[in-house]
């Protein structure tokens, strides 16, 4: 959960399986003509790097992975992009690459590629200036989102995405073991942000997603961005870390601390979130409503009293994007399948005193569901 700061740091390129890629291409031409489409227009993002396993560049100049319901996928690249391009594993897949020249109009070059199509969906993060300049060109056809056909694919991880999720889990949870060894009383949250972004490019992550360390009155805001409020003796810390690991899959797990004993008060409402993100982890198997799960994570804050104070959806689908589909919250009646991967993350907030939060990526299995974050879940009290 939440924003944060960019780290990049200078990890090896990612060696991807053709056969998959081939498969994920294939499934998306056939849910697109299931979905009454006529082709995706899909441009750099998570969605690109999902079918074709290339990570490229979102730059002002147009790429477009153009999938048709029927034929052959093809990349649309400025010419300049080629060597780039075909050093992916577009080169491997033997997919076709249309090059354009500054003076041309890369467009009108889209819509040439698919010159009956009546109705085109386009990546969900295409840019707007974009997705209005395809519609231009192609003014017989009705645009609308790809997210309906993407999500169908994504949100259902094969073993080998499980397996890639799993390690940044194990990643991240390699960065929560050292994180009391920065909250200290006198260092302030930016400091300890910084030890911790360092950490996570040093436990194999590509780069940070984000780094939120909300002490005292901070953690009420569940999304804090790093401050120079220096941690006192006394503070409960709310510790949200994340990043991407170099085969694009995300990490994403919450930690709560204590510097010293808490208040009493505190230590009771910390009882009953462990008890409510155990409720939540424990619902979550194949069949149940995302909606049971949030709210049996929810029932427990309510009949404590402290319902009011869970601000949030309980989870999020989490993969090639920190925040993706299945939405774990009121209202979604989309039932969990095995290969489906979510945050648990119950949490409240006393606005002006202090917050807490749990959070595990859990991943729903045959049998129920397994949770790939494995360090404690206690509230962590720090001696001072």
């Amino acid at each position: 959960m939440g924003p944060g700061v960019r780290r990049v740091s200078s990890l090896c390129p990612v060696t991807y399986d053709g056969a998959a890629l081939r498969a994920r291409l294939e499934r998306a031409a056939t849910t697109t003509a299931t979905a009454g489409l006529d082709a995706l227009l899909v441009s750099p993002g998570p969605d690109l790097r999902y079918l074709a396993g290339y990570d490229a560049v979102a730059l002002e100049r147009l790429t477009c992975l153009v999938v048709p319901a029927t034929g052959a996928p093809v990349l649309v690249a400025p010419r300049l992009e080629r060597a780039a391009a075909l050093a992916s594993p577009i080169g491997s897949l033997g997919l076709e690459v249309v090059t354009w020249d500054e003076h041309d109009d890369p467009y009108a070059l889209t819509a040439s590629l698919v010159p009956t199509a009546r109705r085109v969906a386009v990546d969900d993060r295409m840019w707007a200036v974009k997705a209005l300049a395809l519609q231009a060109a192609l003014p017989d056809a009705t645009v609308s989102a790809a997210g309906v056909v993407l999500r169908e694919l994504r949100m259902r991880k094969d073993a080998a995405e499980v397996e890639a999720l799993r390690r940044a889990g194990e990643a991240i949870d390699r960065v929560h073991a050292r994180v009391p060894e920065w909250l200290r009383p006198g260092r302030t949250e930016r400091v300890v942000g910084r030890n911790i972004a360092d950490a996570i490019l040093a436990k194999k992550h590509a780069h940070v997603d984000f780094v939120i360390v909300g002490s005292g009155p901070n953690g009420a805001s569940p999304h804090h961005e790093l401050s120079d409020r220096v941690l006192q003796p006394g503070d409960a810390v709310v510790v949200d870390i994340g990043g991407a690991m170099p085969d694009g899959y995300c990490s994403d797990s919450t930690r709560t601390y204590s510097i010293g004993v808490p208040e009493p008060e505190f230590a009771d409402a910390y009882a009953v979130l462990q008890a409510a993100q155990e409720a939540g982890c424990a619902t979550a198997a194949p069949g149940v409503p995302c909606e049971e799960v949030d709210e049996a994570a929810r029932r427990v804050m309510r009949d404590a009293g402290l319902g009011e104070l869970f601000l949030h959806r309980t989870g999020h689908g989490i993969g090639l994007e920190t925040h993706e589909d299945p939405y774990v919250v009121a209202g979604n009646i989309l039932p969990l399948e095995p290969g489906m991967a979510f945050s648990i993350e119950p949490g409240f907030y006393r606005d002006g005193r202090h917050g807490a939060r749990i959070e595990d990526i859990v991943v729903c299995t045959e049998r129920g569901s397994e949770r790939l974050n494995l360090t404690p879940r206690e509230l962590v009290v720090l001696d001072v």
